[in-house]
């Protein structure tokens, strides 16, 4: 018996899409199998009578696949946009969400004013926020910390690729720091609770950048604690936090004597960062 002859590219999209799949992801990843820019989307309409080549339908398919099994469509893609940078991402670190674009923003705020600010990101992951950070602050001395090895290949690849010259480090949170202050410590860390209900729908992203033990501050609780003694005075911390956590980060940062304690909210209206600025006792 004969195989079916491939579908068109209107096909294939309509079956992606009657299988599930977000339509920006069905045409991402259908540009993607063609050998086409993401960006390029005109190009499926114009072009949405063609038939496809079967080896192109069979990389349409198993790509449609893997997303509609949970894979990221980012991983799927091997990038990422994030403020305005094309990141390169897989499965060694967490994809960059749009709403820590809020951190990215409010940490570029805080520098306003600042001659060569020095800048520390930890658990820096992709690089997202430290690469966003230098892109946006050339004069600015950004430097980034991960526990994870693969975690800071991913980050230094991309920093090479788009020349920006973020200095990386292996470390354990603020066990990487330099003995110097710094103006502005930002930190999107690992912030589920164990057990959480939403975990299994990240099972594809690296557990040990997702989950901070049994209530999820575990790792904000280290960050706010020894963020002290790495701030200049008048020095901001920012975190990015859990939809739930804004009373109990901002309970964390005033117990350790932080001063001007403020939240900023995601593209959800959710008080998704809280931050504040170190002013030592006299």
């Amino acid at each position: 018996m004969a195989e079916p002859a491939p579908p068109h590219i209107a096909a294939a999209l309509q079956a992606g899409l009657r299988a599930g799949l977000d339509r920006l992801d069905a045409q991402l990843l259908l540009l993607f199998a063609l050998g086409r820019a993401p960006h390029d989307r005109a190009w499926l309409l114009t072009h949405d009578g063609d038939a496809l080549a079967a080896g192109d339908w069979a990389r349409v398919a198993a790509l449609f696949r893997r997303r509609l099994a949970g894979e990221p469509a980012a991983y799927l893609l091997g990038e990422k946009e994030f403020h305005g940078l094309d990141l390169q991402v897989d499965a060694r670190v967490l994809v960059p969400r749009p709403d820590t674009e809020t951190l990215v923003d409010w940490a570029l705020a805080c520098l306003e004013g600042r001659h060569a600010p020095r800048v520390l990101d930890l658990g820096t992951g992709s690089g997202a926020i430290a690469l966003a950070l230098q892109r946006a602050r050339p004069d600015a001395r950004v430097e980034a910390v991960d526990a994870s090895a693969d975690a800071l290949a991913v980050a230094a690849a991309n920093a090479r690729r788009l020349g920006l010259p973020v200095a990386f480090r292996q470390a354990s949170w603020l066990d990487g720091a330099s003995p110097t202050g710094y103006d502005l410590i930002v930190s999107n860390p690992p912030y589920i609770a164990e057990g959480d209900p939403h975990l299994p729908a990240l099972r594809h992203e690296p557990l040990s950048a997702l989950v901070a033990g049994a209530d999820g501050l575990g790792d904000l609780r280290q960050i706010v604690r020894a963020a002290p003694g790495h701030l200049l005075p008048g020095g901001r911390l920012l975190l990015e936090h859990g939809h739930d956590q804004a009373a109990a980060v901002r309970q964390l940062l005033a117990d350790a004597g932080f001063a001007d304690i403020q939240h900023r909210h995601d593209l959800s209206g959710i008080a998704r960062c809280t931050g504040g600025t170190w002013v030592p006792m006299k």
